[in-house]
């Protein structure tokens, strides 16, 4: 059977010598390598030997007794989180380390929570058990109070390899079934029922079975494996139609552009036609399929449903794609973004192309350009340092960054209908568009009340991409706007002049005609926190969150330490953020995401420190034609050259359905 297994943890908890195990143990490895020596079999990136964390995610596709694996070793440390999040999307089960000295940390919550989103079956090694200093009965207990009460103590099962000779564990994998729990009792529940019982409650996530071991020499690696994949069973369709999911991106030395992808049905084979989601060219030809183990690959002619692979794709797939089905949400969490300073003898187009391409690998850089100013969204100090060494060593350019930035975006706070016209000689377009404003988190949505007779549905549908191709900017801080319901009322093309850009520059100009008449909002970014510290250090702690005006729920105490999770608008809390460890000794943990967007208290101040010019981005003006010469109407004079007339409120009832 074919599975895809992550490894996860904490930064240094074991994860990448727990993966030189299993790839030892499977044959794929002759000699187990060692971070500290710097030649581990999967983190082959210079960045990744030098400072000694993993920083991509390593895959390796080996069999394994009756099974074909397909291995991801993911990043521990927080600012990579993106990237391990893209791993987590074509996961069929998690491992997850924990270290029995160190226990569950921050990052190990971040991780737990991801894979509770993601609805992924998790099982957990306790690693480094073999060190005299630990406690793992303490550790399990902490992960009961911090991850699940639903964590499983397998460790007796894994000396003995049967259930029913833990009486503890027999009884509590038979309190999660009625019926198992009566036939136990009566005497008619075998080790067999047991064992489908418990492959079910794992897969269902009712409960998340722990091991122990040491990774470092193997003792246990082996039998939690093979518990790992005996218990995750894993149903394949390869005679459907093809679906796949893009996870990862990688340009080749010599400029050939890889896209990694997990096959979830059907079969791919050379020569296939792939329908590309996007781009111009709808579709590309398979020339290649890879298979890789690190570094190296081996070349395949098809691959079917549980297969990762690798095919040269130039365009029109990126990561986060699916072919074929629906693809799976990634969310968005860096709440900063600095700016990039470099040499000025690198001409700035080059510089936004280099850039363009690292966003391809990685879309959590969210590029943002404004003449030669360059900005990427930033997660955390370690990211901007990997950032600045790639650009070194793949393009030879030094770089430093800004300071953060926080990122904001606009909304509306009332209706206004705006109107683009783009008419210049041999081009014709008209469109009015009504802005209204949206609920809190839904983003941009878009409607058409406009009548297929008055405007095709090509047209129609047309003005729809454009309203989503790109993310259109606010007028108080340039920053991109949320939360609008945008709406089609009516439209005009031109039998003869009418092309498909005119239709983008009249979408365009109405967008932000509109939002130059309406009233704007700044929003910002509000984070979620938890905190657990010492117990001597709450007092100083709960202070300054009180001077932070942050909103705290109430505290959760052990026999240790104190927890304290809230939220707080994140302007006030990144200095907090940012001197946390100093202040806490590093006894501190501290997990920080984006919760939600409110209204800037400070909105004055913050449009007045940005200094924006709402005209001299896309411009809100539009073209009209006269005596055969284009001229230019200002923004708030385009309603009296418009040449239609808004529909009647009647003639808005019935939705175009695109």
């Amino acid at each position: 059977m074919k599975k895809t297994l992550g490894v996860l943890a904490h930064v240094d908890a074991g994860k990448t010598t727990f993966s030189e195990t299993v790839l030892y143990m499977a044959g794929v490895i002759r000699k187990m390598g060692r971070v500290d020596h710097r030649d581990t079999f999967l983190d082959t990136d210079p960045m990744e030997m030098l400072r000694g964390i993993t920083i991509f995610s390593g895959l390796a596709c080996f069999p394994f007794g009756q099974d074909d694996i397909c291995w991801l070793d993911t990043p521990g440390h927080a600012d990579f989180s993106s990237e391990m999040e893209r791993a987590l999307t074509v996961l069929d089960d998690a491992i997850l380390l924990v270290s029995a000295a160190d226990g569950v940390q921050s990052h190990t919550e971040t991780v737990w929570d991801m894979l509770s989103q993601r609805g992924c079956p998790v099982f957990v090694f306790l690693n480094k058990c073999d060190r005299t200093d630990v406690d793992p009965d303490r550790v399990i207990r902490q992960m009961r109070e911090r991850l699940s009460p639903d964590i499983l103590d397998l460790r007796t099962f894994q000396k003995t390899g049967r259930i029913l000779d833990d009486p503890v564990l027999t009884e509590a994998i038979a309190g999660y079934d009625e019926a198992l729990m009566d036939a136990y009792f009566a005497g008619n529940a075998d080790e067999n029922v047991f064992e489908s019982t418990l492959s079910r409650l794992i897969q269902t996530r009712s409960v998340f079975p722990v091991m122990a071991g040491s990774a470092l020499t193997g003792d246990g690696v082996e039998t939690f494996l093979k518990f790992v994949l005996g218990f995750s069973p894993v149903s394949r369709d390869s005679a459907g139609s093809l679906q796949a999911l893009c996870f990862r991106v990688r340009h080749e030395a010599e400029g050939q552009r890889i896209c990694f992808l997990k096959i979830l049905r059907g079969t791919l084979t050379v020569r296939d036609t792939l329908d590309l989601p996007r781009g111009d060219v709808p579709q590309v030809k398979v020339s290649e399929i890879r298979q890789y183990a690190g570094e190296k690959y081996r070349r395949i002619n098809q691959a079917s449903a549980g297969d990762i692979i690798a095919v040269p794709i130039p365009s029109g797939l990126l990561v986060g794609d699916a072919i074929g089905c629906v693809p799976p949400p990634l969310s968005s969490r860096a709440m900063t973004s600095a700016e990039l300073i470099y040499d000025d003898a690198v001409p700035a187009y080059r510089m936004a192309g280099i850039m363009r391409m690292l966003e391809d690998e990685d879309p959590s850089l969210c590029v943002e350009t404004d003449g030669d100013s360059i900005s990427v969204r930033v997660t955390g100090p370690m990211q901007l340092e990997i950032l600045a060494q790639q650009l070194l060593d793949r393009f030879s350019i030094h770089v430093s960054f800004g300071p953060p930035r926080i990122l904001y975006h606009e909304t509306i706070s009332d209706t206004v209908i705006g109107i683009g016209h783009y008419e210049p000689l041999r081009h014709y377009a008209e469109v009015h568009l009504r802005l209204s404003p949206g609920p809190r988190g839904s983003g941009i949505t878009f409607r058409s009340f406009a009548h297929v007779d008055d405007l095709n549905l090509n047209w129609q549908r047309l003005i729809e991409t454009h309203v989503f191709e790109k993310p259109h900017r606010g007028v108080l801080t340039g920053s991109p706007i949320t939360d609008i319901r945008i709406d089609l009322l009516c439209g005009r093309d031109h039998l003869k002049h009418t092309e498909g850009g005119d239709f983008r520059q009249a979408t365009y100009r109405a967008i932000r005609q509109g939002l130059m008449q309406a009233t704007s909002v700044l929003l910002e970014p509000v984070c979620f926190f938890r905190i657990r510290v010492p117990r001597d250090q709450y007092g100083s702690i709960t202070g300054q969150l009180t001077r932070l005006k942050a909103n705290c729920d109430s505290p959760v105490y052990t026999d240790e330490s104190v927890e304290l999770q809230g939220t707080c608008v994140y302007s006030s809390f990144l200095a907090f953020q940012q001197q946390f460890a100093m202040q806490t000794h590093g006894l501190g943990t501290l997990q920080v995401r984006l919760d939600h967007e409110e209204p800037c208290q400070r909105q004055e101040e913050v449009v007045r420190s940005f200094q924006y010019n709402p005209l001299a981005d896309d411009t809100p003006d539009s073209v009209f034609c006269s005596h055969g010469a284009g001229f230019t109407v200002a923004w708030d004079h385009v309603r009296n050259f418009a040449h239609l007339q808004d529909p009647e409120p009647d003639a808005l009832l019935k939705e175009t359905r695109l």
